[in-house]
């Protein structure tokens, strides 16, 4: 187990846009299993990489059904609307109301290089989105309602 800093809001990096991953590697698959212990250290439902410093596109979630493992992820269908309070382990102790698409299905790789699709509702559509925007140097603070 390996567990990997946290970056907070306010280090550039968060603001960066990630990188493709173009070759699922030892390091990729070490750097998805540090980011699953370390979002479960923190009790957190979701990580990407740019939060420990690393701008490629890799995300580890856990709504409580298992982890979910996504490389390159993308967005590539959404319906309905919800809005709930959101947190996230780069940003500690702010929490605000987001609005986001109630369901949403995402396409990604495994970590054995194959691509599938995946839906969420509720929660899950929610860490889908939230992790994605990570991806592209998004923060849930820039989408609080006012």
């Amino acid at each position: 187990m390996a567990l990997r800093e946290i970056v907070q809001i306010g280090e550039p990096v968060l603001r960066k846009k990630s990188k493709k991953v173009e070759k699922i590697d030892d390091k990729i698959i070490q750097l998805l299993d540090d980011m699953a212990d370390t979002m479960y250290h923190a009790d957190g439902v979701g990580l990407a990489a740019p939060q420990v410093g690393i701008l490629k596109r890799v995300v580890v979630i856990d709504i409580g059904d298992g982890i979910i493992e996504l490389i390159n992820p993308e967005i590539i269908e959404t319906s309905g609307e919800q809005i709930d309070d959101e947190g996230c382990l780069s940003v500690i102790g702010e929490a605000g109301a987001v609005k986001r698409p109630y369901r949403v299905k995402v396409r990604a790789y495994n970590r054995k290089g194959q691509l599938f699709e995946i839906e969420g509702e509720e929660l899950l559509a929610r860490a889908f989105c939230h992790e994605i925007d990570h991806l592209e140097g998004v923060l849930f603070v820039d989408k609080i309602e006012k």
